[in-house]
C-alpha cells in the first residue's frame, strides 16, 4: 500500500467532512450498513425466541456485517490497487474518507457551545439532544457542557481514531469492518431489553477494537490538554461503564479540571453514574476549551501518521 493513503484520508475529512450535498444524493455509507442491522434484528431478535437463540442470531449478525463490510473493503481495494498503480493512495484515500468523522463531529458539537455562549439554554439542550441519548429536556448549563463534552471525547475515538486505526493496519477491510461492528453496537449493543442477548457479540466485540484506540485517544488528548490529564485518565477511567470510553473522557475531564459523567437521566429514570474529573463546574468556556483540545488532538493523530506512513 502507498504511503500517504491515510494521511490523505484525514486531510479530506478535515477539508470536506460528508457535504450535505454528497448525503442528499447519496446518503452515506454507514447508513446502509444501519438499514442492514435494522432488517436482520427485524428477523432474528423475535421476541418469542429464547435468550440463546438471539444471541445466536446477533453472532450471526456480526459475521455478516464482518464478512460483507470487510469482504467489500478488500474487492475495492485490490481493484484500486491493480487499477490505480502508482495512484493508488489517492483513490484508497478517497474509499476510506468517509469512515472518518473529525469535521462532523466538531460541526455537531461547537453549535451547542456557541448556543451556551449566547446564552439560549433551550437551544443548547435542542442542540446536544441531537448528540447524546440522555434526557436533555431539563439540563442546566453545566449537564448541557458536559453532555457535549462527553460526546466529543468518546466520539474522538469511535470516530477518528479508531477507523484511522484498522485503516492502517489492514486498510479498507479494516476501516470498513470496524465501522459496521461500531454501527451495530451503537444500535442494538445495549445491556436493556430486546437487545440483551442478541446484541451481546457487537458489543463485546466492538469492545475488543476499541481497546488500543480509546488507550490512544486518552494519550493524545493528554498531550493536547498540557499534560493536565494524565493523573485523573489512569485513576478514573475504570469510573465509566465502558472498559473503553472511561479514557478518553478521564483524559479529557483531567485536562479541562472539571467532573464529567455523574447522576444521568434516560427516559425518565436517574442513574446514579460515579463522576469523572475534579469537582471543577463544567461550562461555555470548558466547552470551547475541549474544542480546542480536540483540534490539537486531531493534529497530533495527523502526526502520529505521517511518522508511520513514512517509516511503514
Amino acid at each position: 500500500m502507498v504511503e500517504p493513503m491515510a494521511l490523505a484520508a484525514l486531510m479530506l475529512d478535515a477539508a470536506l467532512g460528508w457535504p450535505g450535498w454528497l448525503y442528499a444524493r447519496i446518503g452515506h455509507p454507514v447508513g446502509g450498513v444501519a438499514r442492514i442491522i435494522g432488517a436482520m434484528e427485524r428477523r432474528w431478535n423475535r421476541t418469542d425466541w429464547s435468550g440463546p437463540r438471539r444471541r445466536r442470531g446477533g453472532i450471526a449478525l456480526l459475521l455478516l456485517l464482518l464478512g460483507a463490510a470487510g469482504g467489500a473493503g478488500l474487492a475495492l481495494q485490490w481493484a484500486i490497487v491493480r487499477w490505480a498503480g502508482d495512484m493508488a493512495w489517492l483513490w484508497l484515500a478517497l474509499a476510506a474518507w468517509p469512515g472518518l468523522a473529525q469535521r462532523s463531529l466538531y460541526a455537531h458539537v461547537a453549535p451547542v457551545m456557541r448556543a451556551l455562549v449566547k446564552g439560549d439554554l433551550d437551544g443548547a439542550r435542542r442542540t446536544v439532544g441531537w448528540i447524546v441519548g440522555r434526557d436533555t429536556d431539563s439540563l442546566d448549563e453545566a449537564g448541557v457542557a458536559r453532555a457535549g463534552i462527553e460526546s466529543l471525547a468518546e466520539s474522538f475515538c469511535d470516530g477518528v481514531v479508531a477507523p484511522l486505526f484498522w485503516l492502517v493496519l489492514l486498510g479498507l477491510p479494516g476501516i470498513w469492518a470496524y465501522k459496521a461492528v461500531n454501527t451495530a453496537d451503537s444500535m442494538i449493543g445495549h445491556k436493556e431489553a430486546p437487545f440483551t442477548d442478541f446484541g451481546w457479540a457487537a458489543a463485546r466485540f466492538d469492545d475488543l477494537l476499541n481497546w488500543a484506540p480509546a488507550r490512544l485517544a486518552g494519550l493524545l488528548l493528554c498531550i493536547a490538554g498540557g499534560g493536565g490529564g494524565w493523573s485523573v485518565m489512569w485513576r478514573d477511567h475504570g469510573s465509566h461503564a465502558s472498559p473503553n470510553a472511561g479514557w478518553p473522557e478521564a483524559a479529557m475531564a483531567g485536562a479541562l479540571r472539571i467532573g464529567l459523567a455523574g447522576p444521568i437521566r434516560y427516559d425518565g429514570v436517574l442513574h446514579d453514574k460515579p463522576w469523572i474529573g475534579a469537582s471543577g463546574e463544567a461550562d461555555a468556556r470548558a466547552m470551547r476549551t475541549a474544542l480546542r483540545i480536540y483540534l490539537r488532538a486531531c493534529l497530533l493523530l495527523w502526526g502520529l501518521t505521517a511518522i508511520w506512513e513514512s517509516i511503514g
